[in-house]
């Protein structure tokens, strides 16, 4: 009787442990479960944002600049490329407009990184080599329909970026590098599927089954810098009529 009732006593109490155990995991999982949540939306956004003179920079706003430095130094050789291997006058006219179209940018995004002290990237990613690469690689007809539907889908993919930001950032430089980056990645849309060539079931089918992109490894907050070079010597042509670059208007000459 002893030995069962020892064994009993051993039981419950076991028992009375488990139970308590139990009710401590339950009171500290909302705890650790919060607190694990932090560090997103609002909280990330005031850690990851700087101050400036022109209003608050976040991580989004310069990733933006970053990713418009490498569209050019991508695009602008795709685009002289275009303009050398295009067997119609569609995908040649194409090639310029990238050429004229990310000169005027580039020109915007170094002015710009510069007056919020932002280092820029000298070289294309890896994936943008990858594109260039496979580029060189086509000729003819083939050539044409690979050009128009690489670049066709990395502006689509910009293009969402650009309206993000543009709705949401607080920094004026950044509110008017978007609109021109808007108005240029737009054009350069349309004139690449103005070439015919663009598959637009897949660009549908991609985008329906596509994961989310990686974060741009874009630059520090603010800090010196040294300024980058343009990305390849490229003349405008006379003919070309670029969106003009986004100002304000001086409030001393507003009647």
């Amino acid at each position: 009787m002893r030995s069962i009732n020892r064994t009993g006593l051993v039981s419950g109490t076991g028992l009375i442990i488990t139970a308590l155990t139990a009710t401590l995991v339950a009171l500290v999982f909302p705890i650790w479960s919060y607190a694990d949540r932090s560090g997103t939306g609002l909280d990330t956004l005031n850690a990851q944002t700087v101050s400036t003179q022109f209003g608050p920079l976040s991580a989004l706003d310069r990733e933006f600049i970053t990713k418009v430095r490498l569209a050019g130094l991508w695009e602008l050789p795709a685009g002289q490329q275009a303009q050398e291997r295009g067997t119609t006058q569609a995908v040649r006219a194409a090639g310029e407009h990238l050429i004229e179209g990310h000169t005027f940018l580039d020109s915007r995004v170094r002015n710009v990184a510069a007056r919020l002290g932002l280092e820029l990237p000298n070289q294309p990613n890896p994936q943008q080599r990858q594109w260039l690469a496979t580029l060189d690689a086509a000729h003819g007809t083939d050539y044409d329909r690979k050009f128009a539907n690489i670049l066709r889908k990395a502006h689509g993919k910009v293009f969402s970026v650009v309206a993000q930001v543009r709705a949401n950032t607080r920094n004026s430089l950044v509110r008017d590098l978007a609109d021109d980056a808007n108005t240029t990645v737009l054009d350069h849309i349309k004139v690449l599927e103005a070439t015919g060539y663009v598959d637009f079931d897949a660009l549908a089918q991609d985008a329906a089954t596509a994961s989310p992109p990686p974060l741009t490894n874009s630059p520090a907050p603010p800090g010196p810098t040294r300024s980058p070079g343009s990305p390849i010597p490229v003349t405008p042509a006379a003919g070309y009529s670029l969106p003009p670059a986004a100002s304000r208007a001086n409030p001393s000459s507003t009647p």
